[in-house]
């Protein structure tokens, strides 16, 4: 998709503040980059900030049923971990998307090779 989430949301941040930090100007940067143009990191950074999970949940979870161990700049499975800490509010209002998240975390639960911050975070989810 050659659509920026600012474009698809018809809101424009414009420029971060002067002071502001590295995490909040990535966060301004990756609104205006094409979504098809999003990494597992740039995923898992804009997840993690809470920024625009409606357009960003669906895109993450195609990608991890391709590949639950999706990795962004930290470890293997972090885009996952990420996932798993949208607000529960999320889930309930897209019992479709809770269905294709809860498939990801069955092939990882309690399986060989699963890192132990990613076993942590399912056993949170569930």
């Amino acid at each position: 998709m050659s659509l920026s989430l600012e474009q698809l949301e018809g809101q424009a941040w414009g420029g971060p503040p002067a002071d502001a930090t590295r995490l909040v100007r990535t966060a301004h940067e990756l609104r205006r980059k094409p979504v098809g143009d999003l990494s597992a990191e740039d995923l898992r950074l804009l997840l993690l900030q809470r920024v625009s999970i409606e357009l960003l949940v669906p895109l993450a979870l195609d990608l991890l049923e391709r590949d639950p161990l999706a990795e962004g700049d930290c470890y293997p499975g972090d885009l996952l971990v990420a996932l798993l800490k949208v607000p529960p509010a999320h889930w309930r209002r897209h019992p479709g998307e809770l269905r294709r998240a809860s498939s990801v975390v069955e092939r990882l639960d309690n399986q060989p090779g699963t890192p132990e911050s990613v076993q942590r975070q399912i056993d949170v989810f569930r």
